[in-house]
């Protein structure tokens, strides 16, 4: 969102108007969240996740020097809405914080991993995400991520 000037809006994220008030806050949430919690090479993806009670869970994501033994943001954050007791969600974003040596400063909302599309449409199968599109940020329903997904035979 902008100013009459074309400058971004203090305190809001560049391209919230095809959001809801309540993603676009969810979506604030994960980038004020990584941003008091970067740490180059530990921590650069957070991620909020808003439950059908309407609260907000938030993760962060774990990195180690064996990468098999990294957690996704997505991860922890369902795991938080999950053991807290919602039973459904509506709405998760993910947003990377950029490295030091990178041009752009602001962090970015990206797209989960090909494992967090799995996590996510086994555990929030009618969840939206929230992704940068080429019109600014939109909703996409998690099946959507992932075409012809595994299912379990009964």
């Amino acid at each position: 969102m902008t100013d009459g000037n074309g400058q971004p809006q203090s305190g809001s994220v560049e391209g919230l108007g095809m959001l809801s008030p309540a993603d676009g806050e969810l979506t604030e949430a994960a980038i004020h969240f990584i941003q008091q919690r970067y740490i180059e090479n530990r921590h650069h993806i957070g991620a909020a996740i808003r439950g059908t009670s309407g609260r907000i869970y938030l993760g962060l994501h774990l990195d180690t020097y064996v990468g098999r033994c990294s957690v996704c943001a997505e991860a922890v954050a369902l795991g938080s809405a999950l053991s807290a007791g919602e039973t459904g969600i509506e709405a998760v974003v993910s947003v990377r914080h950029p490295r030091p040596r990178e041009l752009h400063g602001e962090p970015k909302v990206v797209s989960p991993c090909g494992i967090c599309r799995e996590m996510l449409t086994d555990f929030a199968p009618g969840a939206a995400i929230i992704l940068a599109g080429p019109d600014g940020l939109r909703r996409l329903p998690v099946a959507d991520l992932l075409p012809e997904k595994y299912r379990r035979q009964p």
